[in-house]
């Protein structure tokens, strides 16, 4: 897929990764819708704002048909609400699931067919590190996370054969608004940005964006005793 010929929608354009998403997008010649909550937010030249809560149905479908020429879809929108869940409240677990798996699903559910009638093109679905390990806190987020590989996984098998590529990419921390108060080594989000447009553009499927999804990815095979060694 060549970036200057594509035509992009990015959800949670207005900042962290998605703004840099964005912002790579335009620096190699994309066209980009970029959804936000308040597109009053978006303070990029060159984009098409676009308002979207990708848990408001109503403007899901009203985005899918303002964007009826786009070839690529990134799902970055995301939340955290650092909730357990033993011991989190229910309304901010279900937050978590609406936004990362159900928001996700909607999304591809409403621009599939727009993919579909452009030709095909390319999803690209922002995972984390987080989707393949847990850390045993923020278990909403990360059960939400691994609900949503599993989801990229479904949906690669079934869009194949409308010509749309689904895409995952995995990543640990960034220097994020979302990750501000954490004193953890992290990836800067602009050149996050560039492994995954430069994935997107080699077709992969699976974007490793770090070395701590490296490393959890190098250790599957050794099962549970691998991943947790402590509980062995």
């Amino acid at each position: 897929m060549k970036i200057s010929e594509q035509i992009a929608f990015v959800t949670g354009a207005n900042r962290g990764l998605g703004r840099e998403l964005t912002l790579e997008l335009l620096s190699r010649g994309a066209k980009v819708y970029a959804g936000a909550r308040n597109p009053e937010s978006i303070d990029i030249p060159g984009v098409i704002p676009v308002k979207l809560d990708i848990t408001n149905p109503q403007e899901v479908a009203a985005a899918a048909n303002l964007a009826k020429d786009i070839t690529l879809l990134i799902n970055n929108a995301g939340s955290s609400t650092g909730a357990s869940l033993l011991g989190g409240e229910l309304d901010q677990i279900q937050l978590e699931f609406n936004t990362h798996f159900f928001g996700t699903l909607s999304m591809v559910r409403a621009f599939a067919p727009v993919l579909s009638n452009n030709g095909g093109g390319s999803i690209l679905n922002i995972l984390s590190a987080l989707s393949w390990v847990s850390t045993g806190t923020v278990g909403a987020y990360t059960a939400a996370k691994a609900a949503e590989w599993a989801l990229t996984n479904d949906l690669r098998l079934n869009l194949h054969s409308q010509k749309i590529r689904v895409a995952g990419l995995h990543v640990g921390y960034m220097e994020t608004d979302m990750t501000s108060g954490l004193e953890v080594p992290k990836s800067n989000p602009s050149d996050i940005a560039k492994i995954a447009i430069d994935g997107i553009e080699s077709d992969s499927f699976e974007i490793v964006a770090d070395d701590t999804s490296r490393h959890i990815q190098s250790i599957f095979a050794g099962g549970v005793s691998a991943i947790y060694s402590h509980l062995s």
